[in-house]
Formats: structure tokens, sequence, C-alpha cells
């Protein structure tokens, strides 16, 4: 059995924890002692069917922790799963909870290997090698969606660990590498999930590519939603059309206000940074399109807003239904109605927002109710970025462009 310890409880080391923990002994390492406390009474901090199925009913060998240092003291692998936020004015990820990470492991366990499962730009991994010779890392990518971390742990696309080949280390890290792949795969339920075993900056690459590309993706279903709006046309019925062709598929192409969340925003503007002294046109363009498209939708809103003002003689009342990125999410960290929000607000509309997980009574100036249907009376058009069946009876007076009702 392999002692483990995760530093940072949400969605990705949370997840990780539950996985590991049926086989390993894990300890779940945060400075958020209420995320702590729930964890203890085998409660769930965040929102995701699977790990509190998990951790109300399978068996776990998984202690949460305040105390870092103990934890990572007794590990054999220390699991790096702490915030990379970016930052828009150094172009690059705010990286320092993993390396505040990296320093006490060092200063406890400096024999621990350190697998970094935040995201970061390409080359990192390597620069922590120059930075701290004697430490053993790798990193490891994740591919998670918010609300179903351990469901997409339990049936991996790909379990990928990258070796930084400038370590002193390498051959080590390389079994260790192994080791840990087979530790994600004993996890999971599937068989023959693929296994790569690569440099770390290819794996860092991997990761931004990846969500790149998911960005592209939606921005042209967007693209596509927003020319047939403005052209008179079925969007929903090209959409079907173009997805028949296998090379394309009906798969993630639901229109949406954008691309957002914690990982795609960041994930492009960080790797059109490490493309500052290539040529590049095509990454810019998907960072560019979701800015156009949040737009078009704040303006299209605010075109609604004025044909009721116009119609009913009075100032109407706009609502937000839900500041989540997605259904079965809690989490709206850079969602994209909130770019719509503040869209609007410079148009001089308010909102009134319905947010049950938000324990503020405003959010950016708006109004917040907790009250759905006080929210309903109140509102004479209700803006969602994804429809819920609590829509259903003022659908005549919903804004929104979740053609197929689904994420």
């Amino acid at each position: 059995m392999t002692t483990i310890a995760v530093a940072g409880t949400g969605y990705v080391g949370l997840s990780l924890a539950v996985l590991l923990a049926q086989r390993n002994k894990v300890y779940a390492v945060d400075v958020v002692p209420e995320k702590i406390e729930l964890l203890k009474r085998r409660m769930s901090p965040i929102a995701d069917a699977e790990i509190e199925e998990y951790l109300a009913h399978e068996n776990l060998d998984l202690t949460p922790t305040l105390d870092g240092r103990g934890a990572y003291e007794l590990a054999d692998i220390v699991v790096i799963a702490t915030p990379t936020n970016y930052d828009p004015d150094k172009l690059f990820f705010d990286t320092s909870y993993v390396e505040q990470v990296i320093e006490v492991v060092l200063e406890v366990n400096p024999q621990a290997t350190m697998i970094i499962k935040s995201t970061v730009p390409v080359g990192y991994t390597r620069s922590l090698v120059e930075r701290y010779p004697h430490g053993r890392f790798l990193f490891s990518p994740e591919f998670l969606r918010e609300g179903k971390a351990l469901y997409d742990n339990l049936h991996p696309s790909r379990i990928i660990v990258g070796v930084p080949s400038n370590s002193s280390f390498a051959d080590e890290l390389a079994d260790v590498a192994r080791e840990f792949a087979n530790l994600l795969a004993e996890g999971s339920l599937d068989d023959d999930t693929p296994v790569l075993i690569m440099r770390a900056t290819e794996a860092e690459a991997v990761k931004l590519f990846a969500n790149t590309y998911l960005a592209l993706r939606v921005a042209y279903f967007n693209e596509l939603d927003t020319y047939a709006a403005l052209s008179g046309l079925d969007a929903c019925q090209i959409i079907k059309g173009v997805g028949l062709d296998p090379r394309i598929g009906s798969h993630y192409n639901n229109p949406s206000f954008g691309y957002g969340g914690y990982c795609l925003p960041k994930d492009t503007k960080q790797l059109l940074a490490n493309y500052r002294h290539m040529p590049q046109d095509l990454i810019s363009a998907i960072v560019e399109a979701n800015r156009t498209r949040k737009d078009f939708i704040a303006e299209e809103v605010a075109k609604r807003i004025a044909e009721i003002a116009y119609a009913s003689g009075k100032v109407p009342t706009v609502g937000v239904y839900r500041l989540v990125m997605k259904s079965g999410s809690d989490n709206f960290r850079s969602s994209s109605v909130q770019g719509i929000l503040r869209r609007l607000a410079e148009k001089g509309i308010p909102a009134l927002v319905y947010e049950p997980t938000l324990e503020a009574s405003e959010f950016y100036g708006n109004e917040v109710t907790h009250d759905l249907e006080y929210f309903k009376r109140r509102c004479d058009l209700v803006v969602a970025n994804r429809w819920s069946e609590e829509l259903d009876d003022i659908s005549d007076k919903v804004f929104t462009r979740d053609l197929f009702r689904r994420d």
C-alpha cells in the first residue's frame, strides 16, 4: 500500500484523493477548516454526485487534515492539486501555491515524489528541476469536468504522466511514473485505459492544447449559432446536419453564452502567452471569439429588454438564472454568464440574480435572491446559460441559447 498526500481538495484534488483512497492510505490536505470538517464527516465540500456517493458509502482509507507538514512527512507520493490562476499582468499562471507545497515537502520529506496535477505553463516542471535540483517531480495532467470529476477519474479517457528529462532522478522517476499510472488505473472502473509516459514538457502541452481545442469547438458552434440567429436560420437543424459527419460528430456542440469555468479561459490564455514569440492566428482568434460571443449575447438581451420596455411602458426587471457554468456544478468561477452581467452593467442594466449557492445578498452590485418563486414573479426576462426544468413554467420569458438542453 502506498501512502499518498494530496494537497488541495478542489475538483482535481478531492476526486483523486477519493479514487486513490480505495486502495491506498491517503491524506487529503487543505487550508480551509470548513472543508476539512465536512470531509471528516464524510460530506463533500463540492457538488459532485460520485464524490458524495463514495464518501458516504465506500470503504476509503482517507484522512482529511489541515496539517500539511505532518501528511507530507509520511507520504511516499505528494500529489499537488492547488489552484493556479492566470495572471493577466504577468501572462503566466500563478504557481505560488504549488511552490509553497514543494518547499514544505523538500523540508520535511525530500525523498518523496511530487506529482503536479495543477495546470501549469509548458516548461514549468523543467524549471522546477532547475530551481530545486534535489526535488523529485512528475507532471500528470487531469482531464476532468466540473461536477463529474470523480466519474471522469473512474472512467478516464487516458492516463498521462510526464517525466522531466533534465532531472538527475529521471530513470527512477520513470519507474515512479509507471507506478502512479498503475495506481490511477487500479482505482478506475475501466479496463485497458490508454497510458502514456512522456516527457513532462509534452505532458504540459497536452493539457493546454486539449483544453484549447475544446474551447475552439465551443467557439465554433457559438459562432454558428450567432450566424443562424442573425440570419433567421434554425441553428439546431444546422448543427444536427453538421454533426452527422463522423469526422465532426454530434458531441460537445451545444451553443452557450461562451466557454467559461475554471479551466478553458485560463488555459487558452496561457497557451496564447506561450506563443508570444511564435507565429499563430488560431489561438488568439479562439480567445477573441469568446469575447465576441459574450458581446453578442449581451446585445441580444439588451434588445429584448428594450422591446419589453416599449410594449409595457415600464422598466423591465432582468433576471439571471444561476451563475454556475454547467448543470450539476456549484462552481461559478469565470462562468460566461458573469461576462454577460458585466456587459449589461456597462449598458446601465441591473439584474436580479438567482443563485442558491451564493451566500452574499449581492453580486457585483446586482441583487441576489435564493427564492426561486420570488425570482420568477419579479422578472420580465430571465437570462439562462443552461436550461433547467425549474424554468418550464416561465419558458415564454426565458432567453437562452441552450438548444439541446444539455452541457
